[in-house]
């Protein structure tokens, strides 16, 4: 029976009995003892695949809880629903559809079915139209109202369509092409409108409206905006069709709003928002490193996905990163996860990650809708290194939550300044090492009596320096951040996710709660401009709507 169809209830499996009882054993265990009494630990909590090397020794795990919680993975099917997921099967249960996002990176030559049409066709139609409009305007033969080439592109966009092309296109800065520069429009707040379009030329200027229905309210306010802003800037509807192209699945409206036909590139139903940067979701990324570096992103995605697909489960990435996050999740009450990047580059990562992780798995469901039995997905934060150990690491290291922590970091930066790469690196590695080790009592006090302090100051001080350790974190290393690597990355995150969902029976392809928000949104706006006179649903909102009416101006 196909896991989405029926899911099983987690917590009755055998193995999640197995592993109750193994985390009790496991309540005195120390990291710190582990790794004295083992001198082959890191070599068996480690491993590499496609250009990615981690080390999850840091963890609160023996070779048993790996094995328990492998044992958990096959219980509940994973084999199977990686397969069911990767072939095309309605793995996203309440929409009716396929979760292929990994179908937009496999190579040409490859056949996938949906619905009896094979898709791989239609993707890599779609690449091709990328490579054309991306030699274009590198070349400079688009060209914008007043016949200069286009050296800005804005792309319009909010969530999958903004978080994953962003988090891309900087993170591989060093790639970039030069004569185009790509900026990134995503809230609705005025402001951030007024900012981006001061230091822009509407002839020179491309808008990639970027929302599979053409009706998210964000996008098309910005959308309508840019539009307003160019004709005013001297820009014709005649010449519109030169700055204004969209991703979408709605040609229709977006004929409508002014994009010619052959301007407008193709979304699928079966590829979710946050999924979507392989697709022509990607073009910002394209425009701003080239095609054969989009291409070599994709192909790193794709290295990940045939390792997440044959490797075994104990020694496989996305599948071990998974389960860890169970093991804390539901065995160690940890309620949040952090995500700590030790590379500038990579300073958004842990925005898209959020998205990823938090609007997959915030679900309170199975996918045949009762209720699930155990937590879901937890609270992703964190922030680029060094500058997060000046702030909320002091929460990580001594804190009362346990928080199970990711560091990323790079072995060669592409700007190296004097030693600052070294500091940089062994700051990462330092922070897993203190996470892990901390500091007893006796440690406290020696050093303290180390700098000659009086014994009632050193008795004053000392439970002021302890820091417990024994707090778990795994480490992602890599020579440098490519393309292919960062591919590997992201796929890696993907799949971490969905692999969780299939342990937890939730559907990690759908967000309904995203929607009531944005439903209740249009009731709300009414009131505010007099559209509609009928009290709010609630005096809170109602009180707030009064506020804003009584103040505003314009």
């Amino acid at each position: 029976m196909a896991y989405y169809q029926h899911p099983l209830d987690v917590t009755s499996l055998p193995a999640w009995q197995a592993l109750r009882q193994h985390r009790e054993a496991m309540q005195d265990f120390s990291m710190r003892e582990a790794f004295n009494s083992d001198d082959k630990r890191f070599n068996e909590f480690s491993l590499s695949s496609c250009g990615l090397f981690l080390d999850y020794s840091k963890n609160l795990i023996t070779t048993e809880t790996r094995d328990l919680l492998v044992k958990l993975a096959e219980e509940v099917g994973l084999k199977d629903a990686i397969s069911e997921m990767v072939n095309g099967t309605l793995v996203n249960a309440s929409e009716g559809r396929p979760a292929l996002h990994t179908a937009l990176r496999r190579p040409v030559g490859e056949r996938l079915t949906v619905n009896g049409v094979n898709v791989m066709p239609d993707v890599h139609r779609v690449l091709n139209q990328m490579t054309e409009l991306v030699t274009r305007i590198h070349n400079g033969l688009w060209r914008g109202y007043t016949e200069k080439p286009i050296t800005d592109v804005v792309n319009i966009g909010i969530g999958g369509s903004f978080l994953g092309p962003q988090l891309v296109s900087e993170a591989l800065l060093p790639y970039a092409q030069r004569g185009v520069r790509c900026h990134y429009l995503a809230n609705i707040d005025g402001s951030e409108f007024h900012e981006l379009s001061e230091g822009l030329k509407a002839e020179t200027t491309l808008f990639i409206v970027s929302s599979k229905s053409f009706n998210t309210l964000e996008t098309l306010k910005n959308a309508q905006a840019a539009r307003s802003w160019y004709l005013a800037q001297g820009g014709s509807e005649g010449d519109l069709y030169k700055h204004f192209i969209a991703v979408s699945s709605n040609r229709d409206a977006a004929v409508a709003f002014g994009i010619r036909e052959e301007n407008i590139f193709p979304m699928w139903d079966w590829v979710g928002g946050r999924y979507s940067l392989w697709s022509a979701i990607g073009l910002p990324i394209a425009l701003a490193i080239g095609m054969a570096n989009f291409k070599e992103l994709l192909s790193g995605a794709y290295s990940m996905d045939q390792h997440f697909q044959t490797a075994p489960f104990e020694k496989n990435m996305p599948v071990l990163l998974a389960l860890l996050g169970v093991w804390y999740g539901n065995f160690w009450d940890a309620q949040s996860h952090a995500i700590l990047p030790y590379d500038h580059y990579l300073r958004n990562i842990t925005k898209h990650l959020q998205q990823l992780d938090m609007e997959s798995n915030g679900k309170s469901v199975r996918q045949d809708g009762s209720a699930v039995t155990c937590e879901t997905g937890p609270v992703i934060w964190g922030g680029v290194g060094c500058n997060g150990q000046h702030a909320y690491h002091q929460l990580l290291h001594q804190g009362t939550q346990l928080i199970p922590a990711d560091f990323i970091v790079p072995v060669v930066s592409y700007n190296p300044v004097a030693d600052h790469h070294q500091w940089l690196y062994a700051n990462c590695l330092s922070q897993s090492q203190a996470l892990m080790l901390g500091k007893t009592r006796d440690e406290a006090e020696t050093e303290l009596r180390s700098k000659g302090l009086p014994e009632e100051e050193v008795e004053r001080l000392a439970p002021h320096k302890v820091i417990p350790g024994n707090r778990p974190s795994n480490t992602l290393a890599m020579e440098r951040i490519s393309p292919r690597r960062l591919g590997g990355l992201v796929a890696l995150y993907e799949h971490k996710v969905f692999v969780q969902s299939v342990v937890w029976g939730i559907n990690a392809f759908d967000q309904w709660g995203v929607e009531l928000g944005k439903e209740l949104g249009k009731g709300v706006y009414q009131r505010l401009t007099g559209g509609n006179e009928q009290p709010a649903e609630d005096a809170s909102t109602q009180g707030l709507i009064d506020y804003f009416r009584a103040r505003h101006r314009g």
